[in-house]
């Protein structure tokens, strides 16, 4: 969603750094980005001037690897050329296996930051570590992982109520109870419901 240009320009002009994540939304840049690591990994990522940055952690009964690469801005390609400040593109490819399921992801970036790999693995790590504590929630006390629900874009749907659900009860103050209690107490007591809603109307 940030990934625009706009975004870059004005964390540009506070006189910060940014690193953005580039997806579909941006598709020619991130075809372009795509087609540049394709054409590194056809090398074996033996190219002059690319980093590479590998971690293992376990936890929750989960192993997950990730191998970071970084690389400075070419200074040839015309998808780059009207983003500010940009100075260094890289890939991340994520492996996390669960038991006997392994699910693989590959990502890009670009950033303001100079082709320190090991500075912007700890950046990006920080972020998520964010999204992997949500994640652990979601499937242990949402059940996310043991959903049943496969067909058309329902799985999105169903994926976008739980992190409402978790996110209102996050924000809720209303009871002193971590987030399984908050939600079994709501669904026992049509009280503790609505209080949990009223304290978000209020927000």
């Amino acid at each position: 969603m940030h990934c625009q240009v706009e975004t870059a320009a004005a964390i540009q002009a506070a006189d910060a750094d940014y690193i953005l994540m580039v997806k579909g939304n941006q598709e020619s840049l991130h075809q372009a980005l795509l087609d540049r690591f394709i054409e590194y990994g056809e090398d074996d990522y033996q190219v002059a001037g690319l980093r590479r940055h590998v971690t293992v952690e376990k936890s929750h009964g989960r192993r997950e690897r990730r191998e970071i690469h970084v690389i400075e801005a070419p200074a040839d390609e015309p998808a780059l050329a009207r983003w500010p400040g940009v100075r260094s593109i890289g890939m991340v490819y994520r492996c996390r296996e669960s038991g006997e399921k392994t699910q693989e992801e590959t990502s890009f970036f670009m950033t303001s930051h100079p082709p320190k790999v090991r500075m912007l693995s700890g950046y990006l790590r920080g972020h998520w570590g964010i999204e992997n504590r949500q994640h652990w929630i979601l499937d242990v006390i949402f059940s996310e992982d043991a959903s049943r629900i496969r067909k058309g874009n329902a799985p999105e749907i169903a994926g976008a109520f739980r992190r409402l659900a978790l996110n209102i009860l996050q924000r809720d103050t209303s009871i002193k109870e971590n987030i399984r209690g908050k939600r079994l107490r709501a669904g026992w007591d049509e009280r503790v419901l609505n209080a949990i809603y009223a304290g978000i109307s209020t927000v």
